[in-house]
């Protein structure tokens, strides 16, 4: 069952990483899976928070770093480690059958820490801010599943470790997400949501 399973994920991988390939592809997905590319947004929204929630801004960030350090340690430090399976890239038997489009890392493959931490700090921020962004779903969503795809297609991923690090990474931002409101429920009350929108 579970050589079947591992099939399937190689095929699935290959139809990605071979059969989507063109050259938007070749030269967007290299670049969106770069911390260079997406880290000025995340220095953005460190400012955009400092700035219009003030002191409880500080401490969005401060819990969005908590709760990347829980999702980082989670998958790369006790998940990959424990499960230990080979990247698609540094795997003997497979790799020269993939098309490799970055410098292979090192390291564990399951689960993809890409997709493990955007989608905890996606989902963080969506549970956090759903009720005042209305189109922050599709947008979270939508930039962590980009940069988590793009694994597959640069050749250092398979399919399941992008599945199970969104569903991982998922999980840690929606608790972290309704920890903070339990325990700051007057966060973005009407008072504080009308003062955000007149400062927009």
């Amino acid at each position: 069952m579970l050589e079947r399973i591992i099939q399937i994920d190689q095929e699935v991988f290959l139809m990605f990483n071979q059969g989507a390939s063109n050259p938007v592809f070749d030269w967007l997905l290299p670049i969106l899976r770069n911390p260079f590319t997406w880290a000025p947004l995340y220095l953005f929204l460190v400012i955009f928070f400092i700035k219009h929630y003030g002191k409880m801004g500080i401490l969005i960030v401060a819990m969005t770093l908590v709760n990347f350090g829980i999702s980082d340690g989670v998958s790369s430090h006790l998940i990959k480690k424990t499960v230990k399976r080979v990247r698609p890239c540094n795997d003997e038997t497979f790799k020269e059958s993939i098309n490799l489009r970055v410098r292979c890392s090192g390291g564990y493959s399951f689960t993809s820490s890409h997709a493990t931490n955007h989608f905890a700090m996606a989902f963080f921020w969506i549970v956090l801010f759903r009720r005042r962004w209305k189109h922050i779903f599709w947008l979270g969503f939508l930039w962590a599943f980009m940069i988590s795809i793009s694994q597959v297609y640069v050749g250092v991923h398979y399919p399941l470790d992008i599945l199970f690090g969104a569903l991982l990474g998922t999980g840690i931002g929606v608790l972290n997400g309704y920890l903070f409101h339990r325990f700051f429920p007057t966060f973005l009350t009407p008072k504080q949501q009308n003062t955000v929108t007149t400062s927009i």
